[in-house]
């Protein structure tokens, strides 16, 4: 008897534990969940013990739009928040809209807050010693020489050329021809197809071809796209993660490596033809009105502060930078404003007043003489069309085509 109430006795004292152990981790859960839900309001996102505030980004993003989702955080938390990562990574972050922040960091205090060695380290394989990824000289050398050349009238005039001709000969018979067969397309590959021709154009002087009757699939183009999309996924992930993988060579990191390989030969056969072209023009001494003047010849006509022409790796960089530049902000950007067109029609109707009464100023409507050129605009008529270049700038103030910039602090 004495036995079986002992062993009673030890099984309530066990019981008792049991209960007390489960009251503390349900009590301990209970004190976690109200203090993270209680830091969303503090911080605009909750906190989560060892995961931060990156579980609650990733099911927002996925759950809304990211555009709305930030900025909605933003405006709760006045313009500024801080984000914290999980415990073991490096990923906290002070996210700002605050113009004067924004004019701060980018202007005033510009080289207190430069991309940094994170950034570099995480693009460089694809984006090497270009002016996305650089700092301090390398960035000034090429920010300066792309921008004196961007105004010059030669590059203007190629830009014009280039946009014209894609436009008048491509876009419009590839979506007029969408139209006779009432067929359904995906407007942001069109836009994206355009852009990069032109910027392989302007960038490379080569056209590749992306936006043909047919939509072809260019070897270059994907490449540069399977590359873009990687390095882009790298940045919410782990670094022991990717370059662990990178090592390996594995998923994404595999992709990536054969994707660079293919941008690299690209770039390494444009490079050697037209090493061979300047050659030819140097014999002849050709008129500098028929030389070509896209980025890649401009910067080989170039010399280095030894005096020295540029490395071919240099070159490479200088051009798939530019590349990145121009072909997913633009087409973003016409994306976005084709968007919110359909969304407006009161805006849709008086742009198109506005393009009939710049149209209605040509002679040859004046005398009644219409042909396939009427949808053919020339700058001059353009920059005359000052609803549109409003609602252009609306469209970008409202869905920027590169709505976060990365920026480190040396010093605070």
């Amino acid at each position: 008897m004495a036995t079986t109430t002992l062993n009673l006795f030890s099984h309530i004292l066990s019981l008792l534990k049991n209960i007390q152990l489960n009251e503390i981790v349900i009590a301990s859960m209970v004190f976690i969940i109200i203090h993270s839900l209680r830091s969303k309001k503090r911080h605009g996102l909750i906190n989560w013990p060892i995961f931060g505030m990156l579980p609650a980004l990733l099911i927002g993003l996925k759950t809304s739009n990211m555009y709305e989702r930030l900025t909605d955080i933003l405006i709760q938390q006045n313009g500024t928040f801080r984000f914290k990562g999980p415990w073991f990574t490096s990923l906290n972050l002070v996210v700002t809209s605050e113009p004067q922040n924004v004019e701060h960091l980018l202007k005033t205090k510009f080289t207190n807050f430069p991309k940094g060695n994170y950034f570099k380290d995480t693009v460089s394989d694809l984006l090497g010693d270009g002016i996305f990824a650089t700092d301090n000289e390398t960035w000034q050398k090429q920010r300066k020489t792309a921008s004196i050349e961007f105004h010059s009238t030669k590059f203007r005039k190629l830009t014009i050329e280039s946009l014209f001709e894609l436009v008048n000969n491509r876009l419009i018979p590839v979506l007029d021809s969408s139209l006779k067969k009432s067929v359904s397309i995906d407007l942001q590959d069109i836009l994206l197809r355009l852009t990069f021709d032109n910027v392989c154009m302007i960038a490379f002087g080569v056209d590749p071809g992306c936006l043909q009757p047919h939509l072809p699939v260019i070897p270059f183009a994907e490449a540069f796209e399977d590359a873009t999309e990687a390095i882009l996924l790298r940045f919410p992930s782990l670094a022991c993660v990717w370059k662990t993988m990178r090592f390996l060579n594995l998923g994404m990191e595999r992709k990536l490596k054969k994707s660079i390989q293919k941008v690299d030969e690209f770039a390494e056969n444009v490079i050697r033809e037209r090493k061979k072209e300047l050659s030819l023009e140097n014999e002849h001494d050709d008129d500098d009105d028929t030389r070509k003047s896209d980025l890649l010849t401009v910067f080989m006509r170039l010399k280095d502060e030894n005096g020295m022409a540029y490395s071919d790796k240099f070159l490479r960089d200088i051009c798939v930078n530019f590349i990145l530049a121009g072909r997913d902000t633009s087409s973003v950007a016409l994306s976005w404003f084709f968007w919110l067109i359909d969304q407006n029609h009161e805006v849709e109707e008086r742009m198109l007043e506005e393009i009939c009464r710049v149209v209605s100023e040509r002679e040859e409507i004046k005398k009644e003489e219409f042909d396939n050129n009427c949808l053919r605009f020339m700058p001059e008529e353009i920059k005359k069309m000052d609803y549109l270049h409003a609602a252009l700038s609306e469209a970008l103030r409202l869905y920027p085509s590169v709505p976060m910039d990365h920026k480190e602090v040396i010093a605070i």
